[in-house]
């Protein structure tokens, strides 16, 4: 994967919506998606800019469609696969997201263990609920279930007794 041609589209783009930015560095990272069962490591593409707050958006809205831009450009662009894996953060905030995500799964599952419940999370994107999957699936007395329609959609995690 060419991350060069890829961060100058990222640039570009960035430029057209007129907010400036300091660089765009490139880093490597497990991408949150599962590729054939397994986490892979993927270009992670940082912005550093003074404007996060018009690319982040609420709850990180602008930042998910601004993942979503890139990557169509950049397959049409560069003649890319349509599974190829990187990421666009701004000021770090997917990173501290994901972190948060899996730390509430963590908390959120130990109560589940320790009152022998079903613990329900409030609704979620798909990606945010993937990564709570993900995160989860090898936990011993644990089980995660998505449920609801549309906006509403969120993971259940669930008590599942040990024999």
């Amino acid at each position: 994967m060419d991350t060069e041609a890829i961060k100058n589209i990222i640039g570009e783009f960035i430029k057209q919506l007129g907010v400036s930015f300091d660089e765009i560095a490139i880093s490597h990272g497990k991408a949150e998606e599962k590729v054939e069962g397994k986490v892979e490591d993927c270009p992670i593409f940082s912005i550093k800019t003074a404007d996060s707050g018009v690319l982040i958006g609420s709850r990180g809205a602008n930042l998910g469609a601004l993942n979503h831009l890139i990557k169509k450009i950049a397959s049409k662009r560069l003649s890319l696969p349509e599974d190829a894996r990187f990421v666009v953060d701004v000021n770090n905030y997917h990173e501290k997201m994901v972190e948060d995500l899996k730390t509430r799964a963590h908390i959120m599952s130990e109560r589940a263990r320790s009152f022998g419940v079903d613990v329900p999370l409030p609704p979620m994107t798909s990606y945010e609920r993937m990564i709570i999957h993900s995160f989860l699936e090898n936990a011993s007395g644990i089980k995660t279930e998505s449920e609801g329609e549309g906006k509403n959609r969120r993971v259940i995690i669930k008590y599942v007794k040990e024999n």
